[in-house]
């Protein structure tokens, strides 16, 4: 039986545990804590003598209200030597500049040659594993540890992963923007001028669950009219984005077999992963998704079970450049091929092609651009001293300098201050309820 002075002594000895700050030892996990070992030590022999002395972070708005103003990262080492990166990630800038800055521990005193060691590191040690803002900020850090990584050891990032497949560089696409038929073919002219061999295009609208016949007949008419002013030679991928239910996404894709269709685009949200495999089992039109995943450890369930033909990640979002590798090594051995999604800034579409250039099951490349520059073409012309991103007899040049194959100015940047986070388009049907976009 417990005395009175016993149990005040034990409710005083409470009381104090109460008070004190919350250590590790606190914790169930503690003993398992207790034994991790410095992160550095045993690369020590093998490691190079660099080491990463500083990181920034950049968020550059194009103009004020833009919903993915680009954040950039860069790293300086004691070397002299500067990497950059991006992991722009659309309607959340913010965030994934704070989420970068999180990650300053990981980084500043670190080796940048070990690549896989710090990406392994920020994805397991933040215990929560990644959705696309923790994704985002580990994909600016790993390319511009890439970046390094080539300008330490004198060769582009494409050569140290084994490429080029094609010396003649990175087959791509651009948008296609005409409004009609006109338009068309004229943008075919200009295709054919330039040697541009692939545009993508949607559906027009906006689809409810269940759609009447006439918006799914204007549709398929919509997408024919295209076929047929831009010719049978030249590709075309159309983006549902996840706009059409699983039930309008397995009309549409029967309906739009004789247009010999590069691919369709993310029928159905791509995390109802047995819906989409149901689309895909009612189409011959090879099947497209994968931009809004993060890791390879996102795309596992969809290349192992077959689901679709192509994967689409994207390299500011997936993880990087080792995260993109990858998930390309995980597609190519089950016969799957990749054409990364990029609708971001110039420094994410760049790394992109490093990676393309290696893979051999690499399809085409994207980029949210049409074939005539628009003014942030212009912008990034200005920053990095040459034409990023527009492609030459319809692909992408492959850079020859190490890293990445760019030199950027902070002062650059500071041309175009952040404008603050801006929320992506809200789109609502007629009755007011959500609507996919």
């Amino acid at each position: 039986m417990m005395r009175r002075r016993d149990f005040f002594s034990a409710a005083g000895a409470l009381a104090g545990a109460a008070r004190r700050p919350v250590q590790a030892a606190d914790c169930a996990c503690a003993p398992f804590l207790a034994q991790a070992a410095p992160s550095t030590a045993g690369f020590r022999s093998v490691g190079s003598k660099v080491r990463i002395t500083n990181m920034k972070v950049f968020g550059v708005s194009l103009t004020p209200d833009s919903d993915r103003p680009y954040v950039f990262v860069k790293l300086e080492t004691d070397a002299g030597i500067v990497g950059w990166g991006e992991g722009t990630l659309e309607g959340k800038a913010a965030a994934v500049m704070a989420c970068i800055n999180d990650f300053r521990d990981f980084v500043i005193g670190a080796d940048p040659m070990q690549v896989e060691h710090h990406w392994q590191s920020m994805y397991v040690h933040s215990f929560y594993r990644a959705g696309p803002v923790m994704g985002s900020a580990i994909s600016g850090i790993d390319q511009a540890l890439w970046d390094l990584r080539g300008k330490i050891l004198g060769l582009p990032v494409y050569k140290l992963l084994g490429g080029p497949m094609d010396p003649q560089g990175v087959r791509g696409y651009y948008h296609a923007r005409a409004r009609n038929r006109e338009e068309l073919v004229k943008l075919r002219e200009t295709a054919v001028s330039q040697g541009v061999t692939c545009f993508k295009t949607g559906p027009p609208g906006y689809f409810e669950w269940i759609e009447t016949h006439a918006k799914i007949k204007r549709a398929v008419d919509h997408l024919a009219m295209i076929r047929e002013a831009i010719g049978p030679d030249i590709d075309i991928g159309v983006d549902f984005h996840a706009k059409t239910s699983p039930s309008v996404a397995s009309i549409l894709v029967k309906e739009v077999e004789p247009l010999n269709l590069l691919f369709v685009e993310e029928p159905c949200p791509p995390e109802n992963i047995r819906v989409m495999a149901r689309i895909a089992r009612r189409s011959t039109t090879p099947i497209a998704t994968g931009e809004r995943l993060v890791a390879s450890y996102g795309c596992q369930q969809l290349i192992e079970m077959g689901v679709v033909d192509i994967i689409q990640t994207d390299i500011n979002h997936v993880g990087g450049i080792t995260a993109l590798w990858k998930v390309g090594a995980m597609a190519e051995a089950s016969g799957i091929s990749m054409a990364p999604h990029a609708c971001e800034g110039p420094i994410g579409g760049i790394a992109t092609l490093h990676v393309d250039a290696a893979m051999p099951n690499f399809l085409v490349q994207e980029i949210c651009s049409g074939v005539q520059p628009e003014m942030k073409e212009k912008v990034w012309e200005e920053w990095l001293g040459f034409p990023a991103m527009r492609m030459v007899k319809g692909k992408f040049p492959l850079p020859d300098k190490p890293g990445l194959g760019f030199e950027l100015t902070e002062a650059a940047l500071a041309r175009y201050p952040f404008g603050g986070t801006r929320p992506m388009a809200r789109v609502f049907h007629e009755d007011g309820s959500v609507a996919e976009w």
